[in-house]
């Protein structure tokens, strides 16, 4: 069996490699197993990365499997948006798709081997009274007063749950084990409650359906799942999991569990990203300020970025935090590579070079990518009138500014020299309207023959050629690093930045992006990366910012040396 394992390591692949090479497994297969109850985000690309990840170091397997047993939250939505997302990431299960539905008749055979044994029983205490009879971490459980029923009428009762014969909430189905336990959770668990709702396999064929705690392990034992790579949150439920597999005589998984994905400034809770979405805090779950894959995808992250910041990250088992900062880097640094660069103007304003030609056009040839030579040239129309950033034009500029101003040279980006000789502001608003230039046509590609020297470079759009866009601005959607512990009487929603969508009309864009398309990536020069957002018409588009140019992570690793 190939080992690519070897290249890098952690405690998860070295865990694998040793299950190897004892003979505890002759082979690896994982599984990525998600509740069909909402979209992914930031968090869930941590566990199938590491879960796809780990089997192709061994050249193993990945099993998607949906953990379908609460038909009241889910959707075949959000089924499909899984495996779009889980592709877009990169990863393919190929024919391995399961369903825990699949598996109703044999877990439902398996609770009926664990009756029979005496390890389990129906309890017709309500859900407060099992809390209160669980006890609590210093004091033991009680023992319900159903414990103690025979096999058969477990196995009565059992079957008449299956059937349909008690309302919701009249009893359930537990394991039987220690009331006493210093573990919680193998303090009789509840293995089976009774929901009369359509679900969206199997229709209305169950009433009865397995809780998470039961029917996960059981899956992987059906599926011969050998690693079951999960988050430190389910540390706890390792015990209970094995006792269902010593007392069932079945493939024995193993489960290993690594440190959750958390970063600043965000929220991954996915009751809370519901809220956000549901009290319309953003615009959905493809919002661009959200944690989710659907909404980093259409704010222009790209799959390869996010794969890099998870390898950045690494597999712990020692639950942090990570700076979102980390995350941009790596979006910014792959974007670098790959982005086409283009000139677009946010907030123009009027530029005209008094001394050129009216009517003359030329078309300067800019180079798309410096990072990358076989992405070529394009070329990019020069006029009399132009548009420029108003941050590039200072009546009184102050020190250290080498942009535009009065009796001021700048070169424009690919073109020519300029030099500011007089501006028109507008009456009413006393802003400048009009900036008017001369230029020298002998700095073509803007450099000077003389050898004089020009400190800054703007850039620039033609403005009969430059094309409508709107700009939708993003910033962090909170104001504190941790939204999630709030301070005492406030909530996350609280720390909710307003200014974390800012939608700028009137921006211009050179005519070369007429062919964009939804989802194209692009640097805009002196700006940063934006993306085209499936909003865009023919009439006008509309790009996202992707990430600044700014690397604020760049600074922080430059401080730590």
């Amino acid at each position: 069996m190939t080992d690519q394992s070897q290249e890098s390591s952690n405690f998860i692949l070295d865990a694998v490699r040793e299950d190897l090479e004892s003979g505890r497994f002759n082979y690896v297969r994982t599984r990525f197993p998600p509740e069909p109850n909402g979209y992914l985000h930031i968090g869930h690309a941590k566990a199938i990365c590491i879960d796809f990840e780990t089997a192709q170091a061994f050249g193993g397997t990945t099993n998607l499997r949906f953990d379908d047993t609460n038909p009241v939250k889910e959707d075949v939505e959000y089924v499909e948006a899984i495996k779009e997302d889980i592709r877009w990431l990169g990863f393919d299960w190929g024919d391995r798709e399961f369903y825990a539905s699949d598996y109703f008749e044999q877990l439902y055979e398996f609770a009926v081997q664990l009756i029979k044994k005496g390890k389990a029983y129906v309890c017709h205490l309500s859900p407060e009274e099992i809390r209160e009879y669980r006890g609590t971490l210093t004091e033991p459980g009680r023992e319900s007063p159903y414990r103690n029923r025979t096999v058969e009428e477990n196995l009565d009762l059992f079957e008449r749950m299956r059937k349909g014969e008690f309302p919701e909430g009249a009893c359930v189905l537990r394991a039987k084990i220690d009331m006493a336990s210093g573990n919680i959770n193998m303090r009789d668990p509840v293995m089976y409650r009774i929901i009369h709702a359509t679900h969206h396999r199997t229709g209305n064929q169950w009433c009865i359906y397995p809780m998470y705690d039961f029917a996960h392990g059981q899956c992987d034992s059906i599926e011969g799942i050998t690693h079951s790579l999960c988050d430190l949150a389910y540390e706890d439920h390792r015990p209970l999991y094995e006792w269902f597999i010593r007392e069932l005589g079945i493939f024995p998984s193993r489960q290993i569990e690594f440190a959750r994905l958390n970063l600043t400034y965000t929220i991954l809770s996915k009751r809370f990203l519901k809220q956000l979405v549901e009290e319309g805090h953003v615009r959905g779950w493809d919002d661009p300020r959200m944690p989710t894959l659907r909404g980093m995808r259409r704010r222009g992250y790209t799959p390869e970025a996010i794969r890099k910041f998870i390898g950045m990250v690494g597999v712990s088992k020692k639950e942090s935090v990570v700076d979102v900062a980390l995350l941009e880097s790596a979006v910014r640094d792959d974007l670098n590579l790959r982005a086409p660069r283009v000139m677009a103007v946010i907030d123009p304003v009027k530029l005209i070079i008094v001394n050129y030609p009216e009517g003359q056009v030329e078309e300067l040839e800019a180079i798309n990518n410096p990072e990358d030579p076989a992405a070529g040239t394009r070329k990019v129309p020069f006029s009399r009138e132009l548009y420029i950033e108003r941050d590039d034009f200072r009546e009184e500029p102050p020190p250290k500014y080498y942009r535009l101003a009065p009796g001021r040279e700048v070169r424009l980006r690919w073109g020519y020299i300029i030099k500011c000789v007089d501006y028109v502001k507008d009456p009413q608003t006393g802003l400048v309207s009009e900036i008017h230039c001369t230029y020298d046509p002998e700095t073509r590609g803007g450099y000077a023959p003389d050898g004089r020297k020009v400190q800054g470079t703007i850039h620039w759009v033609s403005a009969s050629h430059a094309l409508d866009a709107e700009v939708r601005w993003y910033d962090r959607l909170f104001t504190v690093p941790n939204p999630s512990q709030p301070e005492e009487g406030k909530t996350f929603l609280d720390y909710l930045n307003p200014e974390s969508m800012k939608v700028i009309s009137g921006c211009k864009v050179e005519k070369s992006l007429a062919q964009a398309k939804p989802g194209d990536r692009f640097q805009f020069e002196r700006k940063g990366f934006f993306c085209v957002d499936p909003d865009t018409s023919d009439s006008l588009l509309v790009f996202n910012l992707t990430v600044t140019l700014r690397d604020t992570w760049a600074k922080i690793e430059q401080k730590m040396k």
